[in-house]
């Protein structure tokens, strides 16, 4: 900064060249910082709460999940098969996660803040959310904390991983370390992007799976089609519930053991691994509220039936159209089918749509 001043100093013939000089840098910035060729993406294996964690859980995840044959490129969130579960079982204690952040305000502050929602309405959106098991090495954004600060880092989590997801079905926190998630940076490319951490067998960039948020003018998700860890049968889980209200055990759709080649992943370097399917909307945690639902968002025509509690043979004409959002009832009644873990405060009235439109 001192050549900088003398040589203005001396003639204001310098002040051009300097000018150029300037903007030629700040060019050059601009361009090392564009695109995603510098981007990295830490591996987290299952089992691993990788760095900066909230908290740490055990058994939330499941070695040995058999993947989904439709892996990579982006899928919708209400998508049948896309996420599996051990059928009557959860991984993730969703009451304990809120008891932790209750007796940690920091903590506490920081994961609502990633969130998009007020402190105290930690434990409501926590009960709202659906344990479920990764079936793709999925992208996220992982967001830790470490020293009194929150961090946020792009992340690949290995299938078979416990997450929560939200009515939209996107992946809202990792159940072994408590860390909120949000979906990834647009820009980022799987197939271009260096990754850290350890490997494990099988991974391949092109089968890294994006998440976007199913449609809000169809309302949130009633019930998520799971596949078991072994993919020998699938069973229907109803939103907000931990696996007492799961339906009966029926056979795999063919989508299942057959690849379709329209869910094939774009070419590399696209920059969105299925082209015009990337969620639209912004992706800095606090700008909106990311990941929130609107119930009460419902497909025209869809007859809304009174309240009721969904039992083991719950299921729709068509999985994940909603005809009703559990939970939402007034008067304090307890989410259907947590077998014992319903909501730790009061359901909703209403909720803004999802941030990730």
């Amino acid at each position: 900064m001192l050549q900088i001043r003398s040589t203005i100093a001396r003639s204001g013939i310098g002040a051009v060249p300097l000018a150029g000089a300037v903007a030629a840098i700040v060019a050059a910035g601009a361009l090392t910082g564009c695109g995603d060729a510098g981007a990295t993406i830490t591996r987290l294996t299952v089992g691993s709460p990788g760095p900066d964690p909230y908290t740490l859980a055990s058994g939330t995840d499941k070695a040995g999940v058999k993947a989904r044959p439709q892996a990579g490129g982006t899928k919708e969130g209400d998508a049948p098969g896309l996420y599996g579960g051990t059928r009557q079982a959860s991984t993730c204690d969703r009451e304990k996660l809120a008891g932790f952040l209750r007796t940690h305000p920091e903590k506490a502050r920081a994961w609502a803040r990633v969130q998009g929602i007020p402190v105290d309405d930690i434990p409501r959106y926590v009960s709202r959310q659906t344990p479920v098991l990764l079936r793709t090495d999925t992208l996220v954004t992982n967001h830790g904390y470490r020293d009194g600060r929150p961090t946020s880092d792009p992340a690949v989590l290995q299938a078979g991983m416990g997450v929560l997801v939200n009515g939209y079905g996107v992946p809202t926190v990792k159940c072994n370390c408590g860390n909120p998630l949000t979906p990834p940076d647009k820009k980022i490319s799987t197939r271009n992007a260096s990754y850290g951490g350890r490997s494990w067998p099988g991974f391949e960039k092109g089968n890294v799976t994006r998440i976007r948020p199913r449609d809000s003018q169809k309302g949130t998700i009633v019930t998520f089609v799971l596949v078991d860890p072994e993919a020998t049968m699938r069973f229907e889980r109803p939103r907000a519930t931990e696996g007492a209200a799961d339906g009966p055990p029926t056979a795999l759709p063919p989508t299942e053991t057959e690849v379709v080649a329209s869910d094939s992943p774009a070419p590399s370097g696209s920059g969105l691994e299925t082209p015009g399917t990337e969620p639209p909307g912004p992706e800095t945690p606090g700008a909106e509220t990311p990941g929130l639902e609107t119930p009460g968002d419902q497909t025209p025509g869809t007859e809304t039936p009174g309240p009721q509690t969904p039992g083991p043979a719950l299921s729709s004409p068509s999985p994940g159209v909603t005809t009703q959002d559990p939970g939402t009832d007034a008067g304090g009644k307890q989410t259907p089918g947590d077998g014992g873990h319903g909501p730790v405060s009061l359901p909703p009235s209403k909720e803004p749509a999802s941030g990730v439109s």
